[in-house]
């Protein structure tokens, strides 16, 4: 139990059993006509009959619209997804159409010709079962070209075969074999063969999807009812029940169809609850990848726009906000903080010396040295082309002096390293200004530490300025 609980899914022992629980009712429920056509069978009356003309034409001609109206449906699908299995399930629905309807047309003449009546209707169901049996044996293979599918051509020869099928049952039922068992049996005996082949083709592919549930049911029914005309008789109770049976199946199929319309247009991509809830599980990775991805990329934009890209150390704005944010931290009753601005001394005079590409290379290192001197939470902003400027949080103006002289020294002593030359003429100057004791807005705190920068310039650079009594111009 704790098990269960913990991971949240049930043993497979007992997912097994809901699978087969639900295959069962499944099964079930596709064979409810059989129980009807047992029942009959054992207990009607046979001298019980129905025969009202009037209706078996209504419920004809209604069959009849209803297959027109499933073709149309079932043929805008296929035009849209190209789906083979599609392509002839239009055609069985076509077919049975042209070929059904005969059947109710020459309703009146069943007591003159029994068998131009009668055999127009297992000649359709047999015409729709081969054909659904040919769409099965074609799923899943690749959608027809859309040039291809709206040809009238293939359409128009089916319209012609169909209509040569209804002049081979009017032959035969004129002739002298019309009454023989064999022809009737051969063609409600063709049906339900084809159904079942049908019904065991999808069980044995394990075909699990939704609709595809639907066809496997409606040809049972089908194959049931085909059944139920071999044993009936015209216009008795089991006779009746085979036209119930095969318009229940006509009926689930066309649902079928018409969810497939209002989806997918297919019956391949409409997906069974396992199906859907795997997908869902891909969706939902690849959801949560493709966020972590958009994260991560956000903070590096994030971090690009706040960064110089030459050194890596801040830029301009991402300094003055993180000074900002002292600021309000400082008048929130905290610890004052200090600010150095830094200029390398004489650094036009290496980049006319040596170039660019070894200023650059003197600008990373120093970048480098700054870090190295500072702490973790400190802050290094490069705000232009050889000046700097450090934030120190809750530090005073002297301890922030000894940092920068530490710095000073450090930078003084180093030979800085560009390809195969090595330079020991670097120096800085720098000026640095604590808030409250210099100002308490940005630009004051900022403006104090350029000026004691100057100072420094002034003095003969190579130093730290805390203080100074007058107001200096800034040296080159």
């Amino acid at each position: 139990m704790s098990n269960i609980i913990a991971t949240g899914e049930p043993p497979e022992a007992v997912r097994l059993i809901i699978k087969v629980y639900a295959s069962l009712l499944l099964a079930g429920f596709a064979l409810i006509p059989a129980y009807l056509i047992g029942y009959l069978f054992y207990f009607q009356d046979p001298t019980l009959l129905y025969e009202d003309h009037a209706f078996h034409i209504i419920a004809i001609t209604a069959a009849t619209l209803e297959g027109l109206f499933v073709t149309y449906v079932t043929w805008r699908c296929y035009q849209s997804s190209g789906e083979p299995l599609l392509r002839w399930m239009t055609l069985g629905f076509l077919g049975f159409v042209l070929i059904y309807s005969l059947h109710g047309a020459f309703t009146g003449l069943a007591h003159h010709n029994i068998w131009l009546f009668l055999l127009y209707g297992p000649a359709s169901r047999l015409v729709m079962a081969v054909l659904l049996f040919v769409g099965m044996l074609s799923y899943h293979r690749p959608p027809d070209a859309a040039d291809q599918r709206m040809k009238p051509r293939p359409w128009l020869t089916w319209i012609g075969l169909f209509l040569l099928v209804d002049l081979a049952v009017a032959y035969v039922a004129n002739s002298s074999i019309a009454g023989a068992l064999a022809v009737r049996l051969s063609l409600e005996g063709g049906a339900l063969v084809f159904s079942t082949l049908n019904v065991a083709m999808l069980l044995l592919r394990r075909v699990r999807s939704q609709l595809m549930v639907i066809f496997v049911i409606s040809v049972t029914a089908f194959a049931l009812s085909s059944l139920a005309f071999i044993l009936a008789r015209p216009w008795n109770h089991m006779w009746w029940l085979a036209h119930a049976i095969f318009a229940a199946g006509f009926f689930l199929l066309s649902y079928g169809v018409v969810q497939a319309f209002l989806t997918t247009r297919s019956f391949s991509r409409i997906y069974s609850q396992e199906e859907l809830m795997v997908r869902l599980a891909e969706a939902m990775e690849y959801t949560e990848n493709a966020l972590q991805e958009l994260q991560r990329t956000n903070q590096e934009l994030g971090h690009l726009a706040a960064t110089d890209p030459l050194t890596g150390a801040d830029n301009r704005r991402r300094f003055m906000e993180r000074v900002e944010a002292e600021i309000g931290r400082t008048k929130r009753g905290g610890a004052p903080f200090s600010v150095l601005a830094l200029d390398l001394d004489n650094f036009k005079s290496i980049n006319d010396r040596f170039g660019h590409q070894v200023g650059d290379d003197i600008l990373k290192e120093f970048v480098q040295k700054c870090l190295d001197s500072i702490r973790p939470y400190d802050g290094v902003a490069r705000v232009g082309g050889e000046e700097f400027m450090i934030l120190l949080p809750q530090t005073s103006l002297e301890g922030a002096h000894v940092i920068a002289e530490r710095l000073r020294t450090t930078v003084a002593n180093t030979s800085f390293n560009s390809g195969f030359q090595r330079l020991t003429v670097v120096t800085v100057s720098i000026g640095i200004s604590q808030s409250g004791h210099d100002g308490d807005t940005i630009e004051a705190i900022l403006h104090v530490a350029d000026q004691r920068l100057y100072h420094a310039k002034h003095q003969g650079r190579n130093r730290v300025v805390t203080t100074i009594k007058t107001s200096l111009q800034p040296l080159p």
